[in-house]
């Protein structure tokens, strides 16, 4: 890599920054999926075993 021309390492930076760019994008839909998954994995609760059931079909 010693031996690239400085055009060939601004083309690569530039190639870098729209990665970078793209990747900061999705950071939130990671995020928001991270948390969404932690709230719903916080029903592990063996009591509550189907809220949806109601007393009478059980």
């Amino acid at each position: 890599m010693m031996n690239d021309s400085p055009e060939k390492r601004n083309e690569w930076r530039a190639i870098f920054y729209v990665q970078a760019r793209v990747a900061i994008l999705f950071v939130p839909v990671v995020v928001s999926l991270l948390i969404i998954g932690a709230l719903a994995g916080n029903d592990r609760d063996p009591k509550a075993i189907d809220r949806t059931v109601t007393g009478s079909v059980r």
